[in-house]
């Protein structure tokens, strides 16, 4: 089983975090080893803090109005191995250790299994695979 490794930011690292009207920002999920884009989900200010002192991604629902941590239902647990945060502040990445099938509710491995165009993407082409999404 995958171990945590808690991350302590700075806090002007985590002040450079620029939240939207609702207080959240979007959160991408990155595997680690293959760069897979994994998933996409919105943090709040706390669940941004928890995830990093717990080294395990925690988000906030906005349809629950709640906070779920990855995993706790589904044992698709995602183990936290590096995290970033965008030019503007806006958008924050992920590098995680995902255990389990995957990290999509529908059973897939990523949630990027949907391609635009006339070919439905062939498997190790999605985003970040080698692909054509690369």
């Amino acid at each position: 089983m995958p171990v945590a490794t808690p991350i302590a930011p700075v806090a002007e690292q985590l002040a450079a975090v620029t939240y939207n009207a609702d207080g959240l920002v979007p959160a991408i999920v990155q595997e680690h080893g293959s760069g897979e884009v994994l998933m996409m989900a919105w943090m709040n200010e706390q669940t941004l803090r928890e995830t990093l002192e717990s080294g395990r991604t925690v988000f906030w629902s906005r349809s629950r109005r709640q906070r779920w941590r990855k995993g706790d239902s589904s044992g698709e647990r995602q183990w936290v191995r590096a995290a970033y945060y965008d030019c503007d502040g806006d958008t924050l990445l992920f590098v995680v250790e995902q255990e389990g099938a995957g990290a999509c509710h529908t059973g897939s491995h990523s949630c990027f299994f949907r391609r635009f165009g006339p070919e439905p993407a062939a498997a190790g082409t999605g985003p970040a695979a080698g692909g054509e999404g690369r």
